[in-house]
Parts: C-alpha cells; sequence; structure tokens
C-alpha cells in the first residue's frame, strides 16, 4: 500500500533531519523519537509524556532553555573561573570555543524543537 502525500506544507530550515514532514505517514513518531532525546531519560519515559508528544515538547523547550543558560553563563565565567582552578591558558581558550560553540548549537536546536513542538499543537488542533 502506497500513501499519497497531500501536503504542500513548508518546513522550515530549522526543521531536524530526524524529523519526518508533517502530513506523512508516522511524522508524529518521528518527532516523539527526536523529542524523548532532548530530555532526561527519566522525564522521557513517564507513559503521559509517551502519550502527549504536545507535552514532550513543551518539556523539551523548558529543558533546551535552561541548558542554554548553562552554557551561556559557563561561557561568560570561564575566563574568571578556569584560572582558578589551574586550568593553563590554552585549555581556557579552547573550552571557550567549546562552549560558544555549544551555544549556539543548542539555540539551533531550540528553534527545531518550537518548529516541531507548533507542528504538533496544529496537528493535534485539526482533531
Amino acid at each position: 500500500m502506497t500513501m499519497t502525500l497531500t501536503t504542500t506544507q513548508r518546513i522550515s530550515p530549522d526543521w531536524p533531519c530526524q524529523v519526518k514532514t508533517p502530513g506523512s505517514y508516522d511524522w508524529e513518531r518521528s518527532a516523539a523519537k527526536w523529542l524523548r532525546e532532548l530530555v532526561p531519560a527519566r522525564y522521557a519515559s513517564y507513559p503521559l509524556m509517551l502519550r502527549q508528544p504536545v507535552l514532550l515538547g513543551r518539556h523539551a523547550t523548558i529543558q533546551v532553555q535552561q541548558e542554554i543558560r548553562v552554557a551561556r553563563t559557563a561561557l561568560q565565567t570561564a575566563r574568571a573561573d578556569l584560572p582558578r582552578l589551574g586550568m593553563p591558558e590554552s585549555v581556557i581558550e579552547h573550552t571557550i570555543k567549546l562552549y560558544a560553540a555549544e551555544l549556539m548549537q543548542l539555540q539551533h536546536i531550540a528553534r527545531s524543537v518550537r518548529c516541531v513542538t507548533q507542528a504538533l499543537v496544529e496537528s493535534h488542533a485539526g482533531r
């Protein structure tokens, strides 16, 4: 049996490649699977989270925002804190680059989570 996609929905550049296109076969399952990878395992295993992908998206949004705060704090305090911990300048510089790269990655993930969660909300509103 072949399913024909009738949706002409435009996908955001922030849409994660691991998640199928909204409206396609099994797309919500792929969205939930991707979102589960972003939250701590104990949350992802709660039956309510498994049954309600919008709730999972909400929690993933909060989780990623907290990770962004942590990365910003680590980046902003690295120059002052790391020398006191005995870190050499070369390690400090590499650490700052690592935190900056992680912050950019987390910001991209946050945009992706917003896209997926919004698509899930719209999908559930139409039911």
